[in-house]
């Protein structure tokens, strides 16, 4: 049988391994509809922006007749969960975060666009044939979700690939759920060396994000954000001189307060921008007590995959909070670090009052570092972040709330209630044990490099080796040839 593949994948890098994968299939694979950026079938992007004009999905918008067929979604005993999770990312592109944004203001809005969105892709997914829906990354970003949501719900196979940290490496699911879960202990496959007590190389991550940096100055960039976002919101402000001044003047202070390497307004400026960076400003002075008794949780960023498609419910990083503060014994204190990379998404006032109403909680200032965190800490708690990773490497539990990639590793501890903290802290592992595992779980990923930004970790990166090689693999996968890498069994 001749399989419809439907494939979400953005830039020309990615395209290019799918025209390979299906002329190498010699007709078995067929492209039913594509779903990327420029030139895709459907521009996911500008989905999410609400500009159907841009592709073939303003035409199919507006001859959209409801036909009732998205009805094996909204009778799931899952889809008030997978609308929450799917309008959680569809506010990334909310006029409160983005310049081009799209026009949606209340949840009946969300609620609305949800279900065209729905409707459109269950009608194009039927009409298509579609068999298979290829997904190159872990829908994180709106349009890929409820693509996954509907496909999923009607029963079509479902492939989904997770480039890793480990370079020219990749995962594979048919299930967003099941990054992570891996039996290791039947699989033979070399150690991992691993050197104990070691960080993980984290390209992403900057070294001055964790030492006490100069205070900043305001930049050009900010200021010149701050009269973009008044000229498109609300260009009469610009004669409220006392206005201008004023806020130019918040604005400064907020870089006195913060190190020199924040830019916090170079990309965006909005009103809960900078409310947000008060605040955040307010702890910089504070100092940090190593010596104490205290769980780590480093923030993650928002919105981003490793909460908004792998954190389920605890994409609210308080309620983590709130959950580990309730079993928390005498004593101890929640130390908490908040992302380098954050900006007002999911950092409202209200979070940092629900914050403050937590007693045993310490928010840090920004040169906290986390190394000498998750060193001394009884334990790290995160919901996926590599900081877990970090915390078993140095011989410690960690406590994982979401899907993380490394949630079956020896030192993990999955959250549940009535969990025992001091048992937690004083679990021990072996170190072999984990080289071990972790060798096991890498024997199950493929070689390869799905995004662009991580060839920068491989060494002599070259692009037409890399295409050839993936677009075997995929073409495997596809076919079921080639294993997934996690097939939600642990």
């Amino acid at each position: 049988m001749t399989i419809r593949l439907v494939v979400d994948g953005r830039s020309a890098h990615r395209r290019e391994m799918i025209a390979r994968t299906i002329e190498k299939s010699n007709g078995a694979v067929e492209l039913a509809f594509y779903v990327g950026d420029v030139n895709a079938d459907f521009n996911g992007p500008e989905i999410n922006r609400m500009r159907p004009t841009q592709d073939s999905f303003g035409d199919a918008i507006a001859s959209l007749k409801a036909r009732g067929l998205d009805l094996p979604l909204v009778t799931s005993e899952n889809y008030q969960q997978m609308v929450l999770v799917a309008i959680d990312q569809l506010q990334r592109t909310d006029r409160t975060y983005r310049y081009r944004a799209h026009n949606l203001r209340n949840l009946q809005d969300y609620l609305d666009y949800y279900h065209i969105l729905v409707s459109l892709y269950c009608s194009k997914l039927r009409d298509s044939g579609a068999t298979h829906v290829l997904f190159m990354n872990v829908p994180h970003v709106g349009y890929d979700t409820i693509l996954y949501q509907v496909a999923t719900a009607l029963g079509l196979k479902t492939i989904i690939l997770y480039q890793t940290l480990f370079p020219n490496q990749f995962f594979s699911m048919s299930r967003v759920g099941d990054l992570g879960l891996l039996d290791t202990s039947g699989i033979e496959a070399a150690p991992m060396p691993i050197e104990k007590g070691s960080s993980p190389d984290l390209f992403y991550m900057d070294a001055r994000w964790q030492e006490k940096a100069p205070r900043g100055r305001i930049s050009a960039a900010a200021i010149g954000r701050f009269f973009k976002f008044v000229v498109l919101r609300d260009p009469l402000k610009l004669l409220n001189f006392p206005y201008m001044r004023r806020t130019l003047g918040r604005i400064a202070a907020i870089y006195k307060k913060l190190p020199d390497w924040r830019d916090p307004f170079a990309r965006f400026f909005h009103d809960n921008e900078l409310a947000y960076f008060e605040h955040l400003a307010e702890y910089e002075t504070d100092d940090v007590a190593l010596t104490a008794d205290f769980i780590y949780v480093p923030l993650q960023k928002q919105p981003e995959l490793s909460t908004s498609a792998l954190g389920g419910i605890w994409r609210d990083q308080i309620l983590m909070i709130e959950a580990l503060a309730r079993d928390l014994p005498a004593g101890w204190k929640i130390y908490v670090k908040e992302n380098p990379k954050q900006t007002s998404y999911a950092r409202g006032p209200m979070f940092f009052h629900r914050l403050k109403r937590i007693d045993s909680v310490v928010f840090l200032p920004s040169h906290a570092n986390t190394h000498a965190l998750s060193t001394a800490a009884k334990f790290t708690a995160c919901v996926t972040s590599n900081a877990g990773w970090e915390s078993i490497r140095k011989g410690k539990a960690a406590l994982i709330f979401g899907a993380a990639w490394y949630r079956s590793l020896p030192g993990i501890v999955r959250w549940r209630q009535g969990l025992d903290f001091n048992a937690i802290a004083e679990m021990r592992f072996d170190h072999a044990d984990l080289e071990k595992a972790a060798g096991a779980l890498l024997s199950r990923a493929h070689d390869g490099v799905l995004e662009t930004v991580y060839t920068k970790i491989v060494k002599d990166y070259d692009l037409e080796p890399n295409t050839e090689h993936v677009s075997d693999l995929l073409l495997g996968l596809i076919s079921g040839r080639v294993p997934l890498t996690f097939t939600g069994e642990d």
